[in-house]
């Protein structure tokens, strides 16, 4: 079977033609034929060895790819998340986890929205309980699930969207996709705390979405702090890491606010809060993209060239995907 693999622990992954065949094993699983699957940081976290869902377990060749958009035995195209790898000829998929595409909806972009938006919609609608005319900070809001992210809250009645990152550009076109503030993360501590203390006073925040953690994560929770009397109840999601894992956390800042702390992620789902996503939200996200009112941006290649476009660099925003025919 033609597939794209992690051969030997820590390379980078290749194309065969020769891996072995899968096979359905139960009447929960279909048979599914891959046609377009993007790559995602949790990709290639898990295909470095790193990530904590293998980084303990025996190594074996492995086919890369944790969901994708491919056609069903009965000619149905769908969405599914697969049991085992995904980029290959065939992947076995719940039957539990399939979303019927919509017709006209482009297959990379159906490809990449769902793992965007269970970093997205799922923290803010499933996590937070995001409620209409609340407000939402988005923590590191400039790349692919930071902007569905924006766009999300929007769709959901956010009545106000304030998004953080480093890159200006990409900081600025966010307000293209319904961003009402922007404050740039090239500034020093106390400065971050000064500017989210502001908007906080302004619109007291309702619910942030994290993506970076680190610094930035801690002069939020700065800001929240209250100076003696009742602060504004905020939600804090915490979805990604991406300026480092740890941070040191004031106990005084939760003594003084009235704030949760929340994860959103593998191990903090429901399953039914996962049947909600796949049935409900997804679908309905779906349906958006079709519509004109959903949009990412993806850059796609023959699958073949797996081993040439593994390591290059995107602009921020943008996802990778490998289409197989």
């Amino acid at each position: 079977m033609k597939a794209v693999i992690v051969k030997e622990k820590g390379q980078n992954p290749v194309y065969t033609t020769d891996f072995k065949s899968v096979e359905v094993s139960s009447s929960e699983e279909v048979l599914m034929k891959i046609k377009a699957v993007s790559i995602k940081n949790l990709d290639r976290a898990i295909a470095s060895g790193k990530h904590y869902s293998v980084s303990t377990k025996p190594f074996a060749p492995f086919v890369i790819g944790t969901d994708g958009v491919g056609e069903l035995p009965d000619g149905t195209m769908a969405y599914g998340f697969g049991l085992q790898g995904m980029l290959s000829e065939y992947a076995i998929v719940d039957k539990n986890q399939l979303v019927p595409l919509p017709k006209g909806i482009d297959l990379a972009m159906a490809a990449t929205m769902p793992n965007a938006l269970m970093g997205s919609v799922i923290a803010m609608v499933v996590r937070a309980r995001l409620q209409k005319g609340e407000v939402v900070l988005i923590n590191g809001a400039t790349g692919v699930t930071g902007q569905v992210a924006v766009q999300m809250a929007k769709h959901y009645g956010a009545s106000k969207v304030i998004v953080t990152g480093r890159n200006e550009e990409a900081l600025s076109s966010l307000k293209e996709l319904g961003a009402d503030e922007v404050i740039s993360l090239h500034q020093n501590k106390e400065t971050l705390v000064t500017a989210f203390s502001q908007v906080h006073q302004e619109t007291p925040i309702d619910v942030v979405i994290d993506y970076l953690w680190g610094d930035s994560a801690s002069a939020i929770l700065t800001a929240l702090k209250g100076k003696g009397k009742y602060q504004h109840r905020t939600r804090f999601v915490n979805v990604g890491a991406m300026s480092g894992d740890m941070m040191e956390l004031s106990s005084s800042i939760l003594r003084g606010t009235d704030i949760m702390l929340l994860g959103s992620g593998i191990g903090s789902w429901t399953d039914e809060e996962m049947v909600r996503f796949f049935k409900v939200l997804l679908p309905e996200a779906f349906d958006l993209a079709v519509a004109g009112k959903l949009r990412l941006e993806t850059v796609s290649y023959p699958w073949q060239e797996i081993s040439e476009v593994w390591d290059m660099p995107l602009s921020s925003g943008k996802r990778l995907v490998m289409i197989t025919e």
